[in-house]
């Protein structure tokens, strides 16, 4: 009952707001310990407490796929699904920033394309830095600016597949949002010179161009005269000593190449190794659940070993007891071929006698 939406709520992009979670996700949130003792019976006032004791942001972490608080209130706001004012309060909030995060990445996964590029773009002024819990659990250091960032461009933030919007240019076409104008526009234009400016400066600017071109000109063809003829050097003095018979040269040449090819085959090496590893990092962005399937296999064979290493225990176990048993029977046989030849003694002295 605790875990349903609410009566009068309305369906988000054609489905269930809750929905919008992937249901892996949404029940390791329903088992979460955060979600049982701090998001029970909250309302949206309320909610606004919670939200200001928020100190990272981030989906999901460990082996076992432990969801953050910051993604617990995300699906109490989908839950309780508060008004628009509500979120848009969230947004504006200058003083917390984990407030502001919560209620730009609710309206994302909530709101029409022309209302997240109507309330998040603003955010781009915003360079506070964030707190961002990764899935090893460790923490990185993030801007608000790059989140929202994240949130307008990326498929997925926080382990959460997020809806499709409109691109940006769509919008401007079809005269629903204006053109997008950038904070740097001023300063760009205050550090660029007017034209009067340009027109007077640039006459008497051009004969002393002409003349640091023509000297660099002149110094330039200078080294490549005095690089050629030490070239030409270098090679007919090689070629002397070749015809003197001195073949060191040619040796310290065949050296060099072997180790050229050497560099570039551990160069070959360290690319495929790059990419390899590059590879598995798109495969893990690809499929985020990829680990829990390795832990899985991992389970398995460790079940297996566990199975293997009882079989062997067990095996060694009826091998001692046959050796016992073996012991056992050598032991009685000693007996009893002593207790026969005790007889077999005893009948003769008493025929002697």
């Amino acid at each position: 009952m605790a875990n349903r939406t609410v009566k009068d709520a309305k369906n988000v992009h054609g489905t269930n707001p809750q929905y919008l979670i992937e249901k892996i996700i949404r029940s390791r949130i329903y088992d979460s310990k955060y979600w049982k003792e701090q998001c029970f019976a909250l309302t949206a006032e309320l909610l606004v407490d919670k939200a200001m004791e928020l100190r990272f942001v981030g989906g999901v972490f460990g082996g076992n796929i432990k969801p953050t608080p910051f993604l617990c209130l995300t699906l109490k706001m989908l839950q309780i699904q508060p008004e628009k004012d509500i979120v848009v309060e969230f947004i504006k909030n200058e003083e917390f920033k984990y407030v502001r995060a919560l209620g730009a990445f609710y309206l994302r996964l909530t709101g029409s394309s022309l209302d997240c590029y109507k309330y998040l773009e603003p955010l781009y002024n915003d360079n506070r830095k964030l707190r961002k819990q990764n899935r090893m659990g460790a923490y990185e250091l993030i801007h608000m600016d790059e989140f929202i960032d994240e949130l307008l461009r990326d498929e997925r933030v926080c382990d959460i597949i997020l809806p499709r919007i409109q691109k940006r240019h769509v919008l401007e076409e079809n005269n629903e949002l204006e053109p997008k104008v950038s904070a740097l526009e001023d300063d760009l234009d205050e550090e660029m010179p007017s034209e009067d400016e340009a027109v007077e400066e640039t006459p008497a600017q051009q004969p002393v161009k002409e003349k640091k071109i023509e000297v660099s000109k002149v110094k330039g063809s200078n080294k490549r005269i005095e690089r050629s003829v030490s070239r030409e050097r270098q090679q007919t003095e090689r070629y002397r000593n070749y015809d003197n018979g001195n073949y060191r040269d040619r040796e310290n040449d065949r050296d060099k190449d072997r180790e050229r090819e050497r560099d570039r085959d551990r160069d070959r090496d360290w690319d495929r190794d790059r990419d390899r590893y590059r590879e598995a990092d798109r495969r893990d962005r690809r499929d985020p659940y990829g680990e829990r399937e390795r832990l899985k296999e991992r389970e398995l064979r460790d079940r297996e070993r566990e199975r293997h290493r009882r079989h062997e225990r067990q095996e060694e176990r009826e091998r001692e007891r046959r050796r016992e048993r073996d012991r056992d029977r050598d032991r009685d046989h000693e007996e009893r071929s002593r207790a026969h030849d005790r007889e077999r003694d005893y009948d003769r002295e008493r025929r002697r006698r």
